[in-house]
């Protein structure tokens, strides 16, 4: 909702420093500004949906509606670069200049400084909640400070300086930052729908805090992946052979809900196997191989 609000603002603050400047990177920026309105619309449906409980069609939750909504930005910025790189090249050819530059000057910094305050807030959100979607729309309204830090030069340059060109030169730059942006936004996304393992150092925290418990010495097949801002684990572990099913369900029970406690947001799924025991199908190719040699 605030980034929402924020867009808005932002919209009508650029629409009339365009209109009133002609300058090719305002132009940009209110592009930059309309699309993050769209992108924002689109992150609040896929977060609301993704904080909705597990039901009968979808038994592990709606988590991956964040990833879907951080590709849809994707799919926005990209648009918005393509079209901003369009109109700078089409301005460069063009030779225009832009005009008003006292006022493009001052709508860009009042953009960075309401920018400050919404991605310090997506921040701490981000570091509350762990939401990809609203991860990536921190990113993209960080790239918008060097969006409008950018304005502020090439208008200076384009009027003060007397370089003509300037002002598209920096939009088509624009342009080409958004590109980058959401290449690298894309990646978590496509991370979470492909159920990537969870990142080393986390891995690692999770299978220090599982040597603890002398029950689960013999844990191995290890599976982890994340949805939303929901995470699984699920792993196999040996127990012994004469542990009835009951003394094993009692035990193993105790410990997954300590893990749970340490580890909010994850669930835990263990898989008994008699001491030695290994399941090859759901061993890697790679395992089955060292196993064999």
């Amino acid at each position: 909702m605030a980034s929402i609000a924020m867009a808005i603002f932002l919209i009508v603050l650029k629409a009339w420093a365009a209109l009133q400047t002609s300058s090719m990177a305002m132009l940009g920026s209110l592009a930059d500004s309309t699309l993050d309105l769209l992108a924002s619309i689109v992150v609040l449906f896929g977060v609301r949906i993704a904080a909705q409980p597990a039901d009968t069609d979808h038994r592990f939750g709606h988590g991956k509606a964040e990833a879907l909504a951080a590709l849809a930005q994707v799919i926005i910025i990209t648009i918005s670069a393509f079209f901003i790189g369009y109109r700078s090249v089409e301005r460069l050819m063009a030779g225009s200049q832009t005009q008003d530059a006292e006022l493009g000057i001052g709508v860009s910094l009042v953009a960075i400084l309401f920018t400050i305050a919404l991605i310090s807030y997506q921040r701490y959100v981000v570091r509350r909640t762990g939401s990809v979607a609203i991860s990536t729309d921190r990113l993209h309204y960080a790239s918008d400070l060097m969006l409008n830090a950018s304005v502020i030069v090439a208008l200076v340059l384009d009027q003060y300086a007397g370089l003509a060109g300037a002002d598209a030169v920096f939009g088509l730059l624009i342009a080409l930052w958004l590109l980058w942006g959401a290449w690298r936004s894309s990646s978590h996304a496509l991370d979470q729908l492909m159920d990537r393992e969870w990142p080393e150092d986390l891995r690692a925290k999770f299978l220090a805090a599982c040597s603890e418990y002398p029950e689960l010495a013999g844990l191995h097949d290890l599976r982890t992946r994340t949805s939303g801002t929901h995470h699984f684990a699920q792993f196999h572990v040996w127990v012994p052979s004469d542990w009835t099913v009951a003394q094993a369900h009692e035990r193993m029970d105790r410990i997954e809900e300590e893990l749970q406690r340490r580890f909010p947001a994850t669930e835990i799924l263990m898989h008994l196997d008699p001491e030695g025991h290994t399941d090859r199908e759901t061993m890697l190719p790679s395992e089955i191989t060292e196993k064999a040699t």
